[in-house]
């Protein structure tokens, strides 16, 4: 099936990028679990197969969904998140070169631009991405690439996209946006002119909990010099994990509209709890981006967070009540995942730089399932109390 953007996303899910079926094929390909295959005789196809260069045919299939999910020319799964996004970045600089990245970012992400991109010569420019101008006024003669999340971990703040592509555009450089959080059900970032859009698949994409997998889709010139590097740096997805991603993939659109109504409902029934000092999520008319977030995306998403009275000793204890929600550092799979931000994602801040990014001690991130809304609700209410009594005596 062509990637056709007049189907619907749910379409696309299970059959974008599908080789056509014939009599006798099988309806679920298998996964093509061999590390070479025939080939680099004198009369062979110069185009080597190989596991290792990202194109058995697993592999291959896994990067035309990802396409037709973001609608982009290509796509290509690599071994993780972090794989994804420092590949997408290397592809596009070099020595003297610089980024200007919004400075609010998964802590991972900051650190590779922190500390490991220097060592290779490239420098970054933070800005406050809700500044006005700031994008503008960060750009200079060696800007290569703009560089966004959203939305943001944990505060999940939403970046205006289109503002950040119209400076792109304006320089002549790319937009590579982290867009995890929302998964292409509920924002597809290529329909705004970002060249690349990066995902940890471990997350909605696979969205059980079992697989370490990253994907980026943008133009077939841009996917291939990732390509190049990933036959360099190695981290090519296993064909058995590309097959379980593009087996989750496949149930994402009914899998996001649980997340997203059950997060929703969660967070306004968090609102009216005594024990929280503050909600986060976008879909709540107190959420600073709510009026961006209802026009730019689909649905609100899966993730929301706490912030509780008591600080830090409140959010320990309210993890240790919790029986039914998992306290796990993730996010996206169909069971509740719930983590602390500053132990787990930002534990590399120190702790003045997480308050200005709007991470206190006692923010808890919620990363909502598909269970049961009442069993969440009583399972989350004993925790509330156990949080009450910390706060309590403090």
């Amino acid at each position: 099936m062509d990637r056709d953007p007049r189907s619907s996303l749910a379409t696309r899910a299970i059959h974008g990028g599908a080789v056509p079926l014939v009599e006798g094929a099988p309806v679920v390909p298998p996964p093509v679990q061999s590390a070479t295959f025939v080939g680099g005789g004198p009369d062979g196809d110069p185009d080597l197969l190989y596991t290792r260069y990202g194109n058995n045919p697993t592999q291959r299939a896994l990067g035309g969904r990802i396409a037709s999910l973001e609608g982009t020319e290509a796509g290509v799964g690599v071994g993780s998140g972090m794989a994804a996004i420092a590949l997408a970045i290397l592809s596009l600089v070099e020595a003297g070169d610089r980024i200007v990245s919004s400075r609010f970012l998964y802590g991972a992400t900051r650190s590779f631009m922190d500390s490991e991109l220097p060592r290779r010569g490239v420098s970054v420019d933070w800005v406050d991405p809700w500044e006005p101008g700031s994008w503008e006024d960060a750009v200079g003669p060696g800007t290569r690439l703009l560089y966004v999340e959203s939305p943001v971990n944990p505060t999940l703040r939403i970046v205006d996209v289109r503002e950040v592509v119209k400076v792109a555009r304006e320089h002549g450089i790319p937009v590579v946006m982290d867009a995890t959080f929302s998964s292409p059900a509920n924002f597809r970032p290529g329909e705004h002119g970002v060249d690349l859009v990066i995902h940890s698949a471990t997350k909605y994409l696979g969205g059980h909990s079992d697989l370490i997998a990253g994907v980026v889709a943008g133009s077939g010139e841009r996917i291939q010099a990732i390509t190049r590097l990933l036959h360099l740096y190695g981290p090519a997805l296993d064909p058995h994990t590309a097959w379980l991603l593009d087996r989750g993939i496949r149930t994402l659109h009914v899998r996001m509209e649980r997340h997203n109504r059950n997060a929703l409902e969660l967070a306004r029934w968090f609102e009216t709890a005594p024990e929280v000092t503050r909600v986060v999520h976008p879909g709540l008319p107190s959420h600073p981006d709510h009026r961006l977030a209802a026009e730019l995306m689909d649905g609100f998403g899966g993730m929301l967070a706490v912030e509780l009275k008591g600080g830090g000793p409140a959010a320990d204890a309210f993890c240790r009540a919790l029986a039914l929600a998992t306290v796990a550092p993730s996010l996206g799979g169909v069971e509740t995942l719930v983590s602390l931000p500053r132990l787990t994602s930002h534990r590399g801040m120190s702790r003045a730089d997480r308050e200005v990014a709007g991470i206190p001690e006692g923010l808890v991130r919620i990363s909502a399932g598909i269970e049961g809304l009442e069993d969440l609700k009583e399972d989350f209410a004993r925790a509330l109390g156990a949080a009450a009594e910390v706060a309590d005596s403090a």
